[in-house]
């Protein structure tokens, strides 16, 4: 399990564990947030080919699916 505080989302890179289309090296650039200010997703865009892609924030603790930084 990944822990981060996804107040600090907005800027991380990420890795898929498994790559689709070649695309493996994220970046968030936008986070999405209720009317309480909670966050509730964010949007990865791969560095590739600059598709973004907005996910639950959540999904990104998955240490199976993604892992934090570049590797």
């Amino acid at each position: 399990m990944n822990r981060f505080n996804p107040q600090k989302l907005l800027g991380s890179k990420w890795t898929a564990a498994i790559p689709r289309q070649r695309e493996k090296h994220f970046m968030v650039v936008s986070l999405q947030r209720d009317e309480m200010d909670r966050v509730t997703g964010c949007e990865l865009q791969a560095l590739i080919n600059h598709n973004s892609y907005t996910i639950d924030w959540a999904l990104l603790r998955d240490s199976q699916s993604w892992q934090m930084g570049w590797k």
